[in-house]
């Protein structure tokens, strides 16, 4: 199978598409994998550090407000549709991809004028404004929230779930808590608010030490690195108290999940493929800066299923997260409903299930 994937700008419309690539090597050992992207965004790093041919076309998001800026969009759009074009007839693809992101919009359009089978992979609950727009024109849309599916036309939209699920879902739990000096033994919770980190987190976090340094469960909590400074004298008075770890950064997050027991998180797409992949209760925080509010759209249908719980970003104090902590952990006979849950909600062979329906395309 020859096969172009597009995507990027975040790490939620990056990180499916490479879990599925990674997947698609394990069936396919002779698949031929190309990345279309931008220069500027993240997936020019993440794409070629994991091994894959990565081409870049030069586009822009769109800006919501009235700016000359989208006259430049407009024109940098057409330019980049013809030299997808190009790129797509070198390479010769079976189907294109496209996982969200204003880069795939040029790309599968280059695709679908070229009449190349596409298809749309929508993480979010509420779907990005590229999916959107070509929603239309592709063979096929998969999504990962059954929430998404009202959007797109019936006879195009199949639920398959996020490919990164079926990734993490394959790790085996480990003792890497031992890797942070905590004890493998006792409950964990990992807090964290993104790779760069959530000021409200953060400031409720530093209010909420005192009490959590008391507590019998512990706490391993990212900062973000454009915060950690910030409050490093705080974090350093509780770095010695045995049951709480802060580090700016977590980058090995995967192996963590597998191994940990609550997670407190932003409700991004990626984050919870990964916690239904294993089956872990939430406690989620959606951002209150994103698009649609696709975090809490995301959020409310494992909330739904009884697997998660929410507090909002606005409403959050040192008090409530402690709170809400205990009430999962204290309670055994809620915590195994919530486990339940979420594994009920997760979507394990969600790569598989993806790749079955490309191979009913193409064949």
């Amino acid at each position: 199978m020859r096969i172009i994937l597009t995507g990027g700008g975040t790490g939620g419309h990056i990180y499916p598409a490479l879990a599925f690539a990674k997947y698609l090597k394990t069936v396919d050992n002779n698949a031929e994998i190309l990345y279309i992207g931008t220069d500027k965004g993240l997936e020019s790093k993440i794409v070629p550090a994991a091994g894959y041919d990565f081409k870049t076309i030069d586009i822009q998001g769109i800006r919501r407000s009235l700016s000359l800026q989208n006259l430049v969009t407009a024109w940098k759009y057409i330019r980049s549709t013809l030299v997808a074009k190009k790129i797509i007839q070198d390479f010769k693809p079976d189907i294109v991809m496209g996982t969200g992101g204003y880069v795939c919009a040029p790309v599968v359009n280059a695709a679908i004028k070229l009449g190349i089978p596409t298809i749309l992979h929508e993480q979010n609950a509420v779907p990005g404004v590229a999916n959107k727009h070509l929603a239309s024109g592709v063979t096929k849309i998969v999504v990962a929230f059954h929430h998404a599916e009202k959007y797109f036309p019936k006879n195009k939209v199949v639920f398959a779930g996020n490919p990164r699920a079926q990734e993490v879902a394959d790790i085996q739990p480990s003792d890497i808590i031992k890797n942070f000096g905590l004890d493998p033994n006792k409950r964990t919770v990992v807090i964290f608010g993104g790779s760069r980190g959530a000021l409200t987190i953060n400031e409720a976090l530093v209010k909420a030490l005192p009490k959590l340094a008391e507590q019998k469960y512990q706490i391993l909590y990212a900062s973000g690195e454009i915060y950690y400074d910030n409050y490093k004298e705080e974090f350093e008075k509780y770095s010695d108290k045995g049951n709480i770890v802060i580090r700016p950064y977590l980058s090995n997050m995967s192996e963590l999940l597998s191994s940990i027991d609550l997670i407190v998180a932003r409700s991004g797409a990626t984050t919870i493929a990964e916690v239904t992949a294993l089956g872990l209760p939430s406690i989620f925080i959606p951002s209150p800066n994103v698009t649609n509010d696709q975090q809490t759209k995301n959020a409310m249908e494992l909330v739904e299923a009884g697997a998660a719980v929410i507090i909002k970003d606005s409403e959050l104090t040192a008090e409530l997260l402690i709170q809400s902590i205990s009430d999962i952990l204290e309670d055994t006979v809620k915590y195994s409903e919530m486990q339940e849950a979420s594994r009920k909600s997760g979507v394990p062979d969600a790569s598989e299930r993806l790749y079955k329906i490309i191979k009913e395309i193409v064949n």
